[in-house]
């Protein structure tokens, strides 16, 4: 076995406990907990984490509302740090930063995972059978991909589970390109920020909605072109008079990124081109989206997206690494201890950003 100084024989980890049962409305505990390292197999390595970061989803695990929970599974998705042991003498990966893929079971196939089943995240469950919330990390070194740079691992943390997710939905199934408009809805989460930064770096026009005029107004300042309260009943025609602005008079949306659902297709209509596609990867307002004939004549297409390939994952490490993208961070966090500090920061919602644990003091920096 190769390492970078002594090996590590234990590791702390934030774990996921069952809640009580009389506990109304259920949340289940997240426990600090002191776990064994295993010895290395065959092709894997062992990561120290530096920094780990947040997803919408482990706040759903706690709140039992996310398939496949596991009890006495550590939480996280998303981590990155360096490779300090590996099972194979001479690995390359040896001391160098990385970030572990958020995902198992799609590995290329363009249109969906491999099989039907088998496809797991990382975190809070028991496919596969580890998360990002700890201090080391037994990982297999082919589900690690080197770190950008131009980016440190705080940086870093927040890219793996939303960068997917926001490529996918945005440069795949929305086709984002230049001088296209494209509407984000929801911006201030960590993907929809993330589709923002990746359609402006290709030239596309972008136009944002938000609850809050503190968000619209950030989003305004990282490039985007305009936006619109969706509290306020008129903020299709709010955002008809921003592309008439910035167009002419028969400027209209090429595709919409969103993640609440619900109306959102009979809502961008009339804002919607002839044709234009509106790419849906959550449904946070409602689990069912309206489709009537109305979108059918127009030919308007309604697209799932979730997650990515591993494939996908690369193409767009490559593409932050080329256009220098920097994720947008919204509090960083001391330690595994202040964990509880980020639920209630995403049961708030009020982030504009990924909300990010730093391990240490000593984050990876980028060169």
């Amino acid at each position: 076995m190769a390492s970078a100084g002594r090996t590590p024989e234990w590791t702390r980890a934030l774990v996921l406990k069952k809640c009580a049962a009389e506990a109304k409305p259920v949340y289940h505990d997240a426990v600090l907990e002191k776990r064994p390292l295993r010895q290395l197999q065959h092709g894997e390595i062992l990561v120290k984490i530096s920094a780990a970061s947040f997803n919408r989803r482990d706040l759903w695990i706690r709140l039992g509302q996310y398939p496949g929970l596991k009890f006495g599974s550590t939480f996280g998705a998303d981590g990155a740090g360096t490779v300090v042991a590996s099972a194979d003498a001479n690995d390359s990966l040896l001391n160098k930063r990385v970030f572990l893929t958020p995902m198992r079971g799609w590995e290329s196939k363009p249109d969906a995972p491999e099989a039907e089943s088998g496809f797991g995240i990382l975190g809070g469950g028991g496919n596969p059978p580890l998360g990002t919330f700890a201090e080391y990390v037994i990982v297999e070194k082919n589900q690690v991909i080197r770190s950008p740079d131009h980016l440190d691992d705080v940086q870093v943390s927040t890219w793996p589970l939303g960068g997917l997710t926001a490529w996918r939905a945005a440069v795949i199934n929305a086709g984002a390109s230049k001088d296209q408009n494209i509407l984000i809805t929801g911006i201030g989460g960590g993907v929809a920020l993330l589709a923002m930064q990746l359609c402006l770096a290709k030239g596309a026009n972008v136009y944002v909605t938000s609850g809050s005029e503190d968000k619209i107004r950030k989003a305004t300042s990282l490039g985007a072109k305009g936006g619109a309260n969706y509290k306020s009943q008129n903020w299709p025609s709010q955002l008809a008079t921003l592309l008439a602005k910035n167009g002419n008079k028969s400027a209209k949306i090429d595709a919409v990124i969103d993640s609440g659902g619900g109306d959102i297709m009979t809502r961008v209509g009339s804002i919607l081109k002839m044709g234009g596609k509106v790419v849906v990867y959550g449904m946070t307002a409602n689990p069912q989206i309206k489709f009537t004939m109305r979108e059918v004549l127009r030919n308007q297409r309604l697209i799932g997206s979730t997650m990515g390939s591993h494939k996908d994952l690369i193409d767009a490490t490559k593409f932050l690494s080329d256009n220098r993208i920097v994720p947008v961070v919204s509090h960083v966090l001391e330690g595994l201890e202040a964990a509880e500090e980020g639920f209630e920061l995403m049961k708030r919602g009020d982030q504009f950003g990924k909300i990010v644990i730093k391990m240490d003091g000593r984050i990876g920096a980028k060169l």
